[in-house]
């Protein structure tokens, strides 16, 4: 590396990109360097909210920059995959937010770029990443549940702007449920029991075409259910529940915001509430795992790894193909 610290950009302005921003704050590891929007006035009106010195009015410029070692693609989804390859293609380690893209073939396209470059790539599914994820990947691996039968998880919420242009509702920017909040759930579900043997889904799609609320119904080889919610039209409890045959855990609202959590044995005579209040807004903790991983020359995520992140795509793409749900980035 050429600085002590990673050096930073962002491609992208809106709130995901002031997220990860106010993150960078909180690191040990990394400095906020550089922005990019294909509108120059927007990047440089960004550049001075953010007290920073590079601001670039194409995507082109910062991936060849070489005053940036690192990428955050905070784009819509619809273009993750093409800002991603970008990016490495100007030598750039790139993380980009969940979801990782839009289909299976863009993760392909995606992975294989990263290993044609030899640069580090990972998705941004910041949940997995706060101390509290780190205290239960513990406790699942020394097998305080026991063996996990059971996954309850669900995320959902009302928006305010149900513009049916915007990229909740607009199948031309891949909208809908599944991807935007489906993916959380999902991710656990992976995370916790890996990949299921048979999927069952049920979506209410809305005017536009689009999910706007899906649940979805993982099952597991050794017999272990996953039941998953996403909704984009109320809010849940955004709660999950791990049942296992030694003891339970609560993760309380907001599960994908994981800050809380409760451990029940099976037979109630020990209650564990731990509670890990973030540390900055949480996008800090995925911003330095990183990199530290880029640091140390690592070309992968052992938390958040690309073959995982590809099985979780594979897995969106089947629930898809159950509703009929074809975004035109898959006639591609």
């Amino acid at each position: 590396m050429k600085d002590e610290k990673i050096r930073w950009g962002i491609i992208g302005t809106g709130r995901i990109a002031r997220a990860f921003a106010e993150g960078l704050k909180f690191t040990t590891n990394g400095v906020f360097k550089a922005i990019a929007s294909r509108d120059y006035e927007r990047a440089k009106l960004f550049a001075k909210e953010w007290n920073i010195d590079l601001a670039f009015g194409s995507y082109q410029e910062i991936a060849g920059s070489d005053e940036v070692d690192a990428i955050y693609i905070a784009t819509p989804h619809s273009s993750h995959a093409e800002n991603s390859i970008l990016s490495m293609q100007g030598g750039k380690a790139v993380l980009c937010e969940k979801p990782f893209a839009v289909n299976t073939k863009e993760v392909e396209s995606m992975i294989s770029e990263s290993k044609s470059q030899n640069v580090l790539l990972m998705e941004g599914m910041w949940s997995r990443f706060p101390p509290l994820m780190d205290l239960l990947r513990d406790w699942l691996d020394s097998g305080k549940l026991g063996e996990v039968r059971t996954l309850h998880a669900d995320f959902g919420f009302l928006p305010k702007d149900r513009n049916p242009q915007g990229r909740l509702f607009n199948p031309e920017l891949a909208g809908g449920s599944l991807l935007d909040l489906g993916i959380y759930p999902i991710s656990l579900a992976s995370m916790i029991l890996g990949k299921p043997s048979r999927i069952e889904t049920i979506a209410n799609i809305g005017e536009t075409g689009v999910d706007e609320q899906a649940a979805f119904l993982f099952s597991y080889t050794k017999g272990e259910i996953a039941m998953l919610l996403s909704s984009l039209e109320c809010e849940t409890r955004q709660e999950a529940f791990i049942s296992g045959s030694l003891g339970n855990v609560r993760i309380h609202k907001q599960c994908w915001k994981p800050q809380k959590m409760t451990f029940t044995e099976t037979n109630g005579s020990n209650v564990d509430t731990i509670e890990m209040p973030f540390t900055g807004n949480g996008f800090n903790y995925e911003a330095e795992s990183f990199g530290n991983l880029l640091l140390d020359g690592k070309k992968e995520s052992p938390i958040m790894p690309l073959n995982e992140s590809l099985e979780i795509m594979r897995q969106m793409d089947q629930i898809r193909r159950k509703w009929n749900l074809v975004y035109p980035m898959d006639k591609q």
